[in-house]
């Protein structure tokens, strides 16, 4: 196999979340491998992905919206088809987490993070399908699932939920549209040192207990998620379809 399946020379992405941590190292990644990269944050501002995918020689926007909205997903998906005349690779990365103890967890955290980690992710692929079915020429979905789609952690049932849904709408998705040539595949990430473990890096016990559980002996880094992320948006992994990979430092496997 030559490694130019890996090349993604010519290809238009959208990484949702990507204003900074996991979404920032995507989109750098993937412009790096070729493909021009819109980013998306909730933050007015752009962060510094946009200027590093720009460094690569690559076009690239950034698109603010609060992903809780559903008109943003329409106005994020169609920003990207007039900026680079098509859209190939979405990555629906963006997402959020909000802790508290199940019985007394707020309504409205719950119906927020479904709104944003879930239902969002729904009308953005399906929108980006829409578009990849009409050209004929397939395209890559890639979701951000999270250890949590296997467990069910603490004080985050409505992480929980939604990315347990998250892993489920990946395959339930990719059993639609793998004919059509769409691969709808989804990374798990481990314990990675980005803003949502903040919290649990900053507890001295939860952030032992973690670390004695992990084989690779440390958290993860946003780059840590990169090679997967290009082999699951590339013509390398062309036969695979609703796979869930995680990329954990082995803790699943302890």
């Amino acid at each position: 196999m030559s490694l130019e399946v890996f090349q993604l020379n010519g290809k238009n992405a959208l990484v949702t979340g990507s204003h900074r941590g996991l979404g920032a190292a995507i989109a750098v990644a993937l412009a790096k491998a070729g493909a021009n990269v819109g980013c998306h944050g909730r933050d007015p501002n752009p962060g510094a992905a946009c200027g590093e995918v720009s460094a690569a020689g690559r076009k690239t926007f950034y698109f603010s919206a609060d992903l809780a909205d559903s008109n943003s997903c329409s106005g994020l998906i169609e920003k990207t088809i007039s900026e680079f005349g098509s859209i190939d690779i979405l990555v629906n990365n963006a997402g959020m987490i909000r802790r508290a103890p199940a019985a007394e967890y707020p309504a409205e955290f719950w119906n927020e993070l479904i709104a944003v980690n879930l239902t969002a992710v729904f009308h953005l692929s399906q929108l980006a399908a829409r578009h990849m079915i009409e050209r004929d020429r397939g395209g890559k979905i890639l979701n951000i699932a999270s250890l949590l789609s296997f467990q069910g952690g603490i004080l985050v049932p409505a992480y929980a939920a939604a990315k347990g849904g998250v892993a489920q709408l990946t395959k339930a998705l990719a059993n639609e549209w793998a004919a059509k040539g769409i691969n709808v595949n989804a990374i798990a990430p481990g314990y990675m040192a980005t803003d949502n473990t903040v919290a649990l890096r900053n507890d001295p016990v939860r952030s032992r207990q973690i670390l004695d559980r992990i084989p690779a002996a440390r958290w993860g880094e946003p780059g840590d998620i990169a090679g997967a992320a290009i082999f699951l948006c590339s013509s390398a992994s062309d036969y695979v379809h609703g796979h869930v990979l995680a990329v954990d430092g082995g803790w699943l496997a302890r």
